[in-house]
């Protein structure tokens, strides 16, 4: 193909992102998963990047995982989420930011079935003024957080103090990145470059000196899916599926994941641990396993944050392997300490995983 028309066909994969004067909801499992990615992103956003954001002390959850899980129906849902665009609108904002994956899916799954069948907006609005006598706007621009580092990723870069390099062999390091089905699946279209060619990590990765590894189970699901591990008896298949992408992945020997999913980290991260409890089995060197990171936390890294800041303690997965190899400076005892310089309590030490500090 002509690299004209490679450019033409790559134009459909691409998605309209604000530039500025955002409204943020915040993500109902991340707050308690990694809380310091959250709180990052909107440093970066006001104090790097100077970018108008407001986040509502009011908001709630979308009610994505009851949603998902068949316990709070489609109606309610669709007026919980009229709550929050007119949230918004009374804030005078138009431009969305969702941080969690099923929240950007199911917000998406609304406006789609709005667009299609307007009854159910009507009715929307008439149970939220009976409930609550407010009134929305739908948003104007409608973006998953990732999709906001994604845009600024050269601005960040240009910042950043240091690039996803090894600091002691200048080679780059090899990177995982991992979609969450619910920003790349459900509505393809909403996504940078669709189902297909899924690109809004790729670019962080690339513009900040890091290495994109490819392998066979690149894009297989880490087995979250709701049902899969709220159900008790259906967890084997949950971590069977991330068992099937570590296996296949091993052989490339990245230096880390990054995931723009809560449920994708939390999984990826805790089902090494497990599988190292259940056989024995590690899949990064010397005993570690490999780091699952947000990709505000590798933004973060980037720019020059104190990982314990960023949160990176919560990972059940050592990240200082990682750290070490991009040249990170870090005090190891401040690892489990609050804000106000107390203990939060040193976690026990795993069987066989590498627990580092």
């Amino acid at each position: 193909m002509i690299i004209e028309g490679k450019k033409t066909v790559w134009s459909q994969y691409q998605k309209n992102i604000a530039g500025d004067h955002y409204f943020y909801i915040r993500s109902c499992i991340r707050q308690n998963l990694f809380p310091g990615s959250e709180t990052a992103f909107m440093r970066i956003m006001q104090q790097e990047l100077g970018k108008d954001i407001f986040e509502d002390a009011n908001h709630t959850t979308c009610t994505g995982i009851g949603y998902h899980t068949d316990i709070v129906p489609i109606e309610t849902t669709m007026t919980v989420v009229a709550r929050l665009f007119a949230l918004m609108t009374e804030r005078g904002y138009e431009n969305m930011i969702t941080s969690c994956i099923t929240s950007f899916g199911v917000l998406s799954e609304i406006l789609e079935t709005w667009k299609e069948f307007p009854e159910t907006e009507a009715r929307t609005r008439d149970f939220l003024k009976k409930a609550t006598g407010r009134e929305f706007k739908v948003p104007k621009d409608m973006a998953h957080a990732s999709d906001i580092i994604y845009k600024f990723r050269k601005e960040i870069g240009e910042k950043g103090i240091r690039k996803l390099i090894n600091a002691k062999t200048g080679e780059k390091l090899r990177v995982v990145e991992h979609i969450g089905c619910h920003y790349s699946k459900m509505f393809p279209q909403k996504g940078v470059g669709g189902a297909e060619f899924p690109y809004v990590l790729i670019g962080m990765i690339e513009d900040w000196g890091g290495e994109v590894v490819d392998y066979p189970e690149r894009r297989h699901c880490c087995g979250f899916g709701f049902r899969q591990y709220f159900i008790k008896a259906n967890r084997g298949f949950s971590i069977a599926c991330s068992k099937k992408k570590f296996e296949s992945m091993k052989p490339f020997k990245p230096d880390f994941i990054i995931t723009n999913c809560p449920g994708c980290n939390y999984f990826l991260d805790r089902w090494q641990y497990v599988i190292s409890e259940m056989e024995g089995k590690t899949y990064g060197e010397d005993q570690n396993g490999i780091p699952v990171l947000t990709y505000e936390e590798v933004a973060g890294l980037v720019l020059g944050y104190d990982p314990w800041d960023l949160g990176m303690q919560m990972h059940q997965v050592g990240v200082e392997p990682l750290l070490d190899k991009m040249g990170v400076e870090f005090d190891p005892a401040k690892k489990f300490l609050g804000k106000n310089g107390n203990s939060l309590g040193v976690p026990e030490k795993p069987n066989v995983l590498n627990f580092c500090c």
